[in-house]
């Protein structure tokens, strides 16, 4: 019996959200008194032995060329193969992309409770109920699971990294691996300083901003606070930025520790994409702007006079000016 984490990578380096949920597994597992182990898909370039750090025990690898492209029904099938020969009776996903494409498919396949979007520990004490978000984040859930098998999605930024000491074991294991069914012709990747979906600081503009023309203002705040960018989706849809660069309900959702939106007055569609950000920051001409009601500071202004400022402020802070 155990407690298995799926660990995410991109570009053979393990996603911050996957160091999330495995210091989530971990507490669980100490929580009922199991272990914790890890299963990762394909090639990674980081010491998988660190992962011991957060509490893991054992890291299953398996290594086959048809799991390089993620494929979420080849991997599916997979970790459930890891989860059975394991005896996991919790199984651990972030609630990102990947997660929330595998999640469901190994419940299925293992005849699972599943709990999608969870953002606490588990209470134990009396079966196992655990709280996760609903209606885009408005509201909690508690929600009880009383199959044998459980699997959780951890939403992104919603548990605290932890680090302590310790090696995991790494143990290669032989799955039977599927050949995709969907075959991948040509891919675009997106370019940035920094990842949307893993960044800590995220700044974000609007149509407030006018045009394209504008936007440097915007980096330069980026930029100097080390954040990603960002955009609402009507400046997406006027291809004045990218559509990968969208935050909202139809566009990414994100979770990061400080967001800051510039020129966007907040319509229900973009909060439910942004809610679970720990500290929002509003910069807005309009006094009678929805986004006020949501942000924890707000400044009623032109962006085109505070933004500067600001800018110069933050470098003064940083010595940089």
């Amino acid at each position: 019996m155990s407690v298995l984490i799926f660990v995410d990578h991109i570009d053979g380096h393990i996603k911050k959200a996957s160091h999330e949920a495995l210091s989530y597994g971990a507490k669980i597992a100490e929580q009922t008194g199991t272990t914790a182990e890890a299963v990762i898909l394909g090639t990674v370039n980081d010491d998988l032995e660190k992962l011991g750090e957060h509490g893991v025990k054992k890291v299953y690898q398996v290594q086959n060329e048809q799991l390089q492209q993620f494929d979420s029904q080849v991997y599916t099938k997979v970790i459930a193969q890891v989860a059975q020969q394991s005896g996991a009776k919790v199984i651990i996903f972030s609630n990102n992309s990947s997660g929330k494409a595998l999640a469901p498919r190994v419940a299925v396949r293992l005849k699972a409770g599943l709990a999608a979007g969870v953002n606490a520990l588990p209470d134990t004490s009396n079966g196992f109920t655990v709280r996760k978000t609903v209606f885009s984040g408005k509201a909690f859930a508690q929600v009880a699971i009383d199959t044998e098998i459980k699997v959780l999605s951890l939403n992104v930024n919603a548990f605290t990294i932890i680090t302590g000491e310790g090696k995991a074991e790494v143990i290669p294991f032989d799955a039977i691996v599927e050949s995709p069914k969907l075959k991948t012709i040509d891919s675009t990747k997106t370019s940035g300083k920094v990842s949307l979906t893993e960044a800590d600081v995220v700044v974000s503009a609007g149509r407030g901003l006018k045009g394209p023309e504008n936007w440097g203002m915007v980096e330069e705040l980026a930029d100097t606070l080390g954040a990603a960018l960002a955009c609402s989706r009507p400046v997406a849809d006027a291809h004045w930025r990218p559509h990968n660069e969208h935050v909202g309900q139809t566009g990414i959702a994100i979770a990061p520790n400080l967001y800051v939106a510039v020129g966007i007055s907040g319509a229900i569609q973009h909060l439910a994409g942004v809610n679970r950000s720990k500290v929002i920051v509003v910069i807005n001409k309009d006094p009678e702007a929805p986004f006020f009601k949501a942000a924890d500071y707000g400044v009623v202004g032109d962006a085109f006079e505070i933004v500067p400022k600001l800018t110069s402020a933050i470098k003064k802070l940083k010595g940089q000016s």
